[in-house]
């Protein structure tokens, strides 16, 4: 018998040593061929740097019935995927906050994701205090809406505070007179952990932060590491606060900054500095910066202009110190208008989330070339 045009069967080491380089993306079909290849991947991605997360963007068309359309882009292949996944249904205008949460909230409902491929939405009803642009974080199993109320409300400062076990609205002590003129999600920075939340003034890094389970605000503290910080922003990589701090003023940008803060101190150590040449290609043909948003998670850290999204700079943290920058085309700024809704989030994504995503939800990923 002519064993000559015999495929032999790839196993053991060298199987995974071949999946070692692919991409997150490609690895989803190969854990589908058999359970000892499903071993195989997860085996894997143990020994390799192909997980690291992914900038998520969700696109709300302006007219009805709203469809929104997800893209994601994995910086461990260098890819933009496109997320299929059902409608989702309009109850206003989508919108994120933290690193991974996407909400909706209208005066009689609020609608919140925060799964890392938004497969589950929770709903509730709307907080009593009618709010245009409040603050809206999840804390533990809090979700915390603060400020952002229609100028005839009582309290423009209001605070409530939804338990996602007990599915009930309680009010809480309003929020800090120092954000009396600021108290709106344009104006405020947010990042929150298991306990805290950590709510900053975007101009002058004033910040207080709110623990839920005893309904207390602390501060204010300082968040400015330098005097030359004109704009900043603040964010969780894993379990650090960070603070993103804009240097100079917006006619002039000397530099923008990394710092890790010291929860209890409120200490800071430089963490890096990003590249001039990325802070030229953030100015674009404005010459100027006059903010930026970050979304971050992991070790990763995406910041951007909202209002011109065409280029995404990526931050990684390296562990023992320093950063890793990059630039990214955004794709999905292809063909969008300025009446549509963006909104960012980044989310640690893994075979777990791909397999769950696929199996039970009907979502479909297509790498986008």
């Amino acid at each position: 018998m002519d064993t000559c045009n015999e495929q032999l069967p790839i196993h053991g080491d060298v199987l995974e040593a071949v999946l070692s380089h692919l991409p997150l993306i490609r690895l989803l079909p190969a854990s589908r061929v058999s359970k000892s290849w499903n071993a195989a991947v997860s085996s894997a991605l143990l020994v390799s740097n192909n997980t690291k997360p992914w900038l998520i963007i969700h696109t709300q068309n302006s007219r009805h019935p709203y469809p929104t359309t997800t893209h994601a882009y994995d910086p461990a292949s260098n890819v933009w995927i496109q997320i299929l996944h059902p409608p989702i249904h309009y109850v206003s205008t989508l919108r994120s906050s933290q690193s991974n949460l996407l909400y909706m909230l209208s005066q009689s409902k609020l609608s919140l994701s925060f799964d890392p491929l938004h497969l589950t939405w929770h709903h509730a009803a709307g907080p009593k205090v009618s709010r245009i642009d409040p603050v809206v974080a999840v804390v533990g199993g809090h979700v915390v809406v603060a400020g952002g109320a229609y100028d005839f409300e009582d309290d423009p400062l209001a605070v409530e505070v939804y338990d996602l076990r007990s599915q009930r609205w309680t009010k809480s002590d309003p929020m800090p007179e120092s954000f009396n003129q600021s108290a709106s999600s344009l104006w405020l920075s947010v990042a929150s952990g298991d306990s805290h939340l950590f709510v900053m003034e975007k101009s002058s890094g004033v910040t207080h932060s709110f623990n839920p389970n005893n309904d207390t605000w602390s501060g204010p503290y300082d968040m400015r590491p330098d005097d030359r910080v004109f704009y900043s922003v603040i964010g969780f990589s894993d379990d650090k606060l960070v603070v993103i701090g804009m240097l100079g003023d917006a006619e002039d940008v000397d530099g923008i900054k990394l710092w890790e803060v010291n929860c209890e101190s409120f200490e800071f150590e430089e963490i890096g500095e990003m590249p001039a040449s990325l802070v030229e290609n953030l100015k674009s043909q404005n010459l100027q910066i006059s903010s930026i948003d970050v979304s971050m998670g992991g070790n990763m850290a995406y910041i951007y202009i909202s209002s011109r999204p065409e280029e995404v700079i990526v931050c990684e943290f390296i562990d023992g110190g320093g950063c890793r920058w990059c630039s990214v085309v955004n794709t999905v700024a292809n063909g969008w208008s300025v009446m549509d809704k963006l909104a960012f989030t980044c989310s640690k994504v893994g075979m777990e989330e791909l397999q769950r995503a696929t199996r039970s939800e009907s979502r479909r990923f297509v790498v986008k070339r």
